[in-house]
């Protein structure tokens, strides 16, 4: 089975879809003028209140919950991965990917913002599928991409995270693995029973507070590490487009050193960490209490900045630097031990590491419950919700004792059937969506 996906996903990832993203990301780079510029506007009027009461929820609660989906283990497993894989060069192309989906990301809330609805409790919903019915009129659409976006709320919000989360308690703390599933499945199913209040509330501190902890520890790293920081630059840069000129001394590591595995791997892990134009980020946006569509869309755009330009940017550059001062890690290393070997820097770095990956798998497998649920809400209406969150929480004892390798395989799959109606919705409503305007 795992071969059957691998060679499937090659596929999908060896040339149509990062074609596809990457002509999205630049299409809407250009149609709205460049709309990254903003980045510093973004960040300020995330915290910024604004004076509408349409919303369930403030923007800043909007963003964090979109970010609690996406800093996950993408940021230190889906890294690792990628430069396990793809080489170096992986991490240009992850970053990139970040960099020019910003404006996809915007396109996307822009739209789920423009298209939500409010129903007779007074909450809002909103998102791709929305768009798809109201919109591009083409329900059966919005009906496959609430499909795929409840099975990927299993696979890359729940399976993945559950997993990552059972590996490092049993390698740091000796817990088994169906006692740490069961435990996890509780905590969160405390959460996500209270619905986006509860979640909001959560994401709101957790987020900010894991994502500093975090950022310092890779800072002490690249500190201790710094005479190798800019020949590790170089080397990302080059090994993009030249991977099979990577010094011998850490060539052998990697199980791909080719310019398709790079990209492939890069654009791949920068999807599944920041998820533009998978259409997720829209379903939080939908709830915010904004003024107008574009300016809860700049705020949701800087989620994908945050998760991809800086933390991935960082852990990336973290990974490479230890590379070039210790070789000998590159041999016999894949998936999160790269990123384990360069915590071993700092004093307590697996604790340091352990907790880090904790935290960031929690925030997701609670902000991804919200995108299922919302999914469950649109097929099935509100009685379907109680039922979605039982399944979700017995998920996250299952993808926590599930092979690693299947849950990856899987992962990437339900990314790229996610993608497509989105995109489609992206591509045929993109005059709809408008450059912001201070």
């Amino acid at each position: 089975m795992i071969d059957l996906l691998k060679t499937f996903n090659n596929f999908l990832w060896g040339i149509p879809l990062p074609a596809l993203l990457f002509g999205t990301h630049i299409y809407f780079t250009v149609h709205l003028k460049g709309v990254q510029k903003h980045i510093g506007k973004a960040v300020k009027l995330s915290v910024t209140p604004d004076a509408s009461e349409d919303g369930d929820l403030s923007g800043f609660a909007a963003l964090t919950a979109t970010l609690a989906a996406t800093i996950g283990t993408g940021n230190i497993v889906g890294i690792s991965t990628a430069v396990a894989l793809g080489g170096p060069g992986a991490i240009f192309w992850c970053w990139l990917t970040g960099l020019l989906g910003m404006a996809t990301s915007y396109a996307e809330c822009f739209l789920g913002v423009l298209y939500r609805r409010k129903t007779k409790d007074g909450t809002y919903l909103g998102g791709p599928m929305y768009a798809l019915e109201y919109g591009l009129h083409k329900k059966w659409l919005a009906i496959l991409f609430c499909i795929f976006t409840l099975m990927a709320s299993y696979g890359v919000g729940c399976s993945t995270q559950a997993r990552a989360v059972t590996e490092t308690v049993k390698t740091l703390w000796g817990f088994p693995e169906y006692a740490v599933g069961i435990t996890l499945a509780i905590l969160v199913g405390l959460v996500i029973v209270g619905g986006i209040k509860s979640i909001g509330k959560i994401c709101s501190k957790l987020v900010p507070a894991m994502g500093i902890f975090y950022i310092v520890g890779c800072i002490a790293i690249l500190i201790i590490n710094l005479p190798y920081l800019i020949p590790a630059i170089s080397l990302i840069m080059k090994s993009a487009f030249l991977p099979n000129h990577l010094p011998a001394a850490v060539a052998g590591g990697f199980i791909g050193s080719t310019l398709r595995s790079a990209a492939r791997y890069g654009i791949a892990r920068g999807l599944f960490t920041n998820e533009a134009g998978l259409g997720s980020a829209a379903i939080a946006a939908a709830g915010a209490k904004t003024s107008h569509p574009s300016r809860q869309a700049l705020i949701s755009m800087s989620a994908t900045f945050w998760d991809t330009v800086v933390m991935c940017a960082i852990t990336g550059l973290v990974i490479v630097t230890n590379l070039l001062k210790n070789p000998a890690s590159a041999k016999g290393y894949s998936f999160a031990e790269l990123t384990t070997a360069a915590f071993d820097a700092i004093p307590f770095g697996n604790i340091f590491l352990g907790l880090s990956l904790i935290a960031f798998a929690v925030a997701t497998l609670i902000g991804w419950s919200y995108f299922g649920e919302k999914a469950v809400e649109y097929l099935f209406g509100k009685s379907g919700i109680s039922t979605y969150r039982l399944c979700y929480i017995l998920m996250i004892f299952i993808g926590s004792i599930l092979s690693l390798e299947l849950v990856w395989e899987m992962t990437d799959l339900v990314n790229a059937f996610m993608a497509l109606p989105n995109l489609i919705c992206l591509f045929f409503l993109r005059k709809q969506i408008l450059p912001y305007r201070q």
